[in-house]
């Protein structure tokens, strides 16, 4: 499982120009089952993606996909965890834990 943390990096009229595009990108990734969670962030300053990809190369390609990443205006910090305990309705994305 991965965390995609985007942290703003260009004005607000710029971010804002793009969050429908951006919005839209993330409704796809739902759709396709790559995504199961995200919001942003407290303070507004970017958002968090709770991702599922199958691998690490899936996921940055996924991110590199976003309008935001490709009109840079946001960067991202990808970082991989194992999932090993859950809440029980995420029961399947549970990973048994690693050495």
């Amino acid at each position: 499982m991965f965390v995609l943390e985007l942290t703003y990096c260009a004005p607000a009229d710029r971010i804002e120009a793009l969050r429908e595009a951006h919005m839209a990108w993330v409704d796809e990734q739902f759709e396709a089952g790559e995504f199961i969670a995200s919001g942003p962030k407290k303070p507004r300053d970017g958002g968090v993606i709770l991702a599922v990809g199958a691998d690490r190369d899936r996921v940055e390609a996924i991110a590199a996909s976003d309008p935001f990443a490709q009109e840079e205006v946001c960067e991202y910090r990808i970082t991989e965890f194992t999932a090993s305990r859950t809440a029980p309705p995420l029961r399947e994305y549970r990973q048994p834990a690693r050495g």
